[in-house]
């Protein structure tokens, strides 16, 4: 186990930056500026991968499953905060995306030794969950060591769900048991092992891609417009009204009426405006088209089309 962590490229020494204890404040900030500007290639080397899992991801949510993120430590609490900002953002459900991390929720503020080396608690936490076939498992550990995660995901893996690794070594054990493994390898950190920086960083980045990636093929945007918003706040109504004007060209009175009688449903107030549909007949062609604002209005618009051949009807 130690020749294992000796050749992490997570745990080696970063010789940019190893007299930065001499460094005046200003002069620490350009290394971890220096350091951290690297990571978004690491990244982009992996987007291939990356492509894989949001096609799997996709497909999988697109039939009725769910995705579960699973980690220890820094790379458990990004787990968490990807998945809890999705219900927030694309109107799901909390349970279509979840976020789990060794030592339970008590780990996210405070550090909870030991977890993250149990595989009980990574086998128990998927027995608990009730992952299924149609599910999918993303583990992620900056080592590719943890044994919560490895074997969380060993027992998905088990039960037929689809597992994804997210690690910032080649070669790690947590590659050798997930279908997908997302690598984006960053070097050694600015402070020794610290993996919070550089690696968390890469982590962060590769979370956005899968849920938003995987949002926007599911019909969770309108274009690039945030439409499957919870407008559960004043910033968020605002930006409600915002967006419905940007995407229909109507003032802001008429976007706040309509958003009133869509029940503060931004996607229907849209699909309301563009067809002149009541409420409950754009909620039900929007039902028809799974939920995909685009789709809803070209299909309402070649019905418009079809009864007024002349008529040239345009979203």
């Amino acid at each position: 186990m130690e020749e294992y962590f000796a050749g992490l490229t997570t745990e080696a020494i970063n010789r940019n930056t190893q007299m930065i204890d001499e460094c005046s404040t200003e002069e620490m900030l350009r290394l971890l500026n220096r350091e951290d500007a690297t990571v978004p290639a690491s990244v982009a080397v992996e987007i291939p991968q990356i492509t894989k899992a949001v096609d799997i991801l996709h497909h999988l949510l697109k039939q009725g499953g769910r995705m579960f993120y699973i980690g220890a430590g820094t790379s458990g609490r990004l787990g968490v905060l990807d998945a809890s900002e999705c219900p927030p953002t694309f109107g799901v459900d909390p349970d279509l995306v979840q976020g789990h991390i060794a030592g339970g929720d008590l780990a996210l503020r405070v550090a909870v030794e030991g977890f993250e080396d149990s595989e009980e608690e990574g086998i128990a936490l998927i027995e608990r969950l009730g992952v299924t076939d149609k599910d999918a498992v993303i583990g992620i550990s900056a080592s590719g060591s943890a044994s919560f995660v490895i074997d969380g995901l060993t027992k998905a893996a088990e039960l037929g769900a689809a597992t994804i690794g997210i690690v910032n070594n080649k070669a790690s054990k947590l590659e050798a048991v997930c279908d997908i493994c997302i690598a984006p390898v960053v070097g050694p950190e600015a402070i020794m092992g610290s993996t919070r920086l550089k690696a968390g960083t890469a982590q962060k980045l590769v979370l956005n891609m899968l849920t938003t990636c995987t949002m926007v093929k599911l019909g969770k945007t309108y274009n690039n417009l945030m439409v499957d918003l919870k407008a559960s706040n004043k910033k968020l109504y605002d930006r409600s009204i915002r967006i419905i004007k940007f995407a229909t060209g109507v003032d802001s009175e008429t976007a706040a009426k309509v958003l009133e009688q869509a029940s503060l449903n931004c996607k229907l107030a849209i699909l309301m405006i563009k067809t002149g549909m009541e409420a409950k007949q754009a909620e039900r062609v929007l039902s028809e088209c799974d939920g995909n604002l685009k789709r809803a209005i070209r299909t309402q618009n070649e019905v418009v089309s079809h009864d007024n051949p002349g008529g040239g009807f345009h979203s």
